[in-house]
């Protein structure tokens, strides 16, 4: 639907209306899974979604296949691995999330795990704290991490064992344009006719749990750029039909 505008003097068109509804929909899911690669994923991607639904009254988990280990930022003294492991955890607890199970694949190396083991260790987390919606970065990794990609690509398959719906994180391409024109990154936006749910999200808790992630969130000005394209708002893009997602007007 192209943007037509309701009758009765609305002022919203049916594409704004069935995100509202898509909305409702989205937020009424009490035990919301998310499936990420690297510590910090939680936080500096998925934050504001993850305290959004907190917020709402879902339980909220993280599923993280790497230790991160491979970062090339390392703001405190340490080894990276175990640092980012006891981070983590602090930021977990600032978003309020209930669960969180931290593998020890190989980071930067997902696609050369096996996609049945990751499908696996999809579906043994969400059944151990019945998810009834799993939560991931967009199918290109939003930043073209191919880790991120691996891991949206292990939750899909989960997702369709399962028959779980799954929200994928998103930002708009006009967000990446900006982002790849000054920091001369890789980011992979959509086009807003492509984002289903539009979220007013509160970032008192991103930010918090940001400031957890020590040994990577102090020389990264392109996180806190996007954050600033993108306001209070975060987009998500309904994957799978598992769980019966409302048909679009």
């Amino acid at each position: 639907m192209n943007g037509v505008v309701l009758p009765h003097g609305t002022g919203r068109t049916r594409r704004q209306d069935s995100r509202r509804v898509q909305d409702e929909v989205v937020l009424g899911h009490r035990r919301v899974l998310a499936v990420v690669a690297h510590p910090d994923d939680e936080s500096f991607g998925l934050g504001a979604v993850l305290s959004t639904f907190s917020g709402a009254g879902a339980e909220t988990s993280v599923l993280c296949f790497t230790h991160g280990e491979a970062s090339t930022l390392h703001g405190v003294p340490g080894d990276l691995g175990a640092l980012r492991e006891r981070e983590l955890q602090e930021a977990a607890a600032v978003l309020e999330v209930a669960t969180v199970r931290l593998l020890d694949h190989p980071d930067g190396q997902l696609a050369s795990v096996s996609l049945d083991t990751l499908v696996t260790e999809v579906l043994a987390m969400a059944d151990a704290v019945a998810a009834d919606l799993l939560l991931v970065f967009d199918e290109g990794g939003v930043s073209g991490h191919p880790d991120h990609r691996r891991a949206t690509e292990a939750a899909r398959r989960a997702g369709g064992q399962r028959n779980l719906p799954i929200a994928a994180w998103a930002i708009p391409d006009r967000v990446a344009r900006a982002l790849n024109a000054e920091f001369g990154t890789t980011f992979q936006g959509r086009p807003t006719r492509a984002l289903d749910v539009r979220l007013t999200v509160n970032r008192e808790g991103q930010r918090g749990a940001i400031a957890r992630h020590r040994s990577q969130s102090q020389a990264i000005p392109v996180l806190w750029r996007r954050l600033e394209l993108l306001g209070d708002v975060e987009w998500v893009r309904l994957l799978d039909a598992g769980g019966g997602w409302p048909a679009s007007s």
